[in-house]
């Protein structure tokens, strides 16, 4: 498992005693396996005389498939910019200057830990739109892993803005605060409707 790109973070998720990989990490790899049930189900409507061309489904299959590769490497930097977090936190802090670098690094690092949940939550909304245009239209025999997709995209969109919308409150820049905070909440306003009905 270690191998694949996010199987580091899965096996910390994973690893009771690791107290520093968590939800953000987490919900990507979510995000990574509805994106793969999502490409099977996909490959699942080809060649079955369905409402869409065969290269409808190639195409979903194609774009699904790499959602998956992409979260699962997400989750791992996910683990990553935790870990940059928990080491800024650690540098010296005796005197001013010290305090000061501290500080920026504390910022940078929390900025970039906030934007990569936001880009994971980003995939996993595109896994959802991809849901649903397949939806109505895919192999019947595969609706409960549709659904199951959709469930998991859901979870994985609304764990990784979680984790967002913590990072953000220690961020200080008020134009970085206010993009982040932007993104997110056009997400937070998106469909996460989980009804699935492939009745071909």
């Amino acid at each position: 498992m270690t191998d694949l790109p996010g199987g580091e973070a899965f096996r910390r998720v994973l690893d009771p005693a690791d107290n520093a990989t968590g939800g953000g990490a987490a919900s990507a790899i979510a995000g990574a396996m509805a994106a793969a049930l999502l490409a099977m189900t996909a490959r699942l409507s080809v060649g079955r005389g369905l409402s869409r061309p065969d290269a409808f489904y190639l195409a979903v299959a194609a774009e699904a498939e790499n959602l998956s590769r992409q979260l699962l490497m997400g989750a791992d930097d996910d683990a990553r910019a935790f870990d940059a977090v928990s080491a800024a936190y650690r540098l010296p802090r005796e005197s001013p200057v010290q305090r000061q670098e501290r500080s920026l690094a504390i910022q940078t690092a929390l900025e970039h830990a906030t934007r990569i949940p936001l880009a994971n939550a980003e995939r996993c909304q595109r896994v959802l739109d991809l849901c649903h245009e397949l939806n109505d239209c895919c192999n019947p025999n595969t609706i409960s892993d549709l659904e199951c997709a959709m469930l998991l995209a859901q979870a994985g969109l609304q764990g990784c803005l979680s984790n967002v919308e913590v990072n953000l409150r220690s961020i200080k820049d008020d134009v970085v605060h206010e993009e982040l905070a932007r993104r997110a909440d056009q997400l937070r306003a998106g469909n996460w409707t989980s009804d699935v009905s492939c009745r071909e």
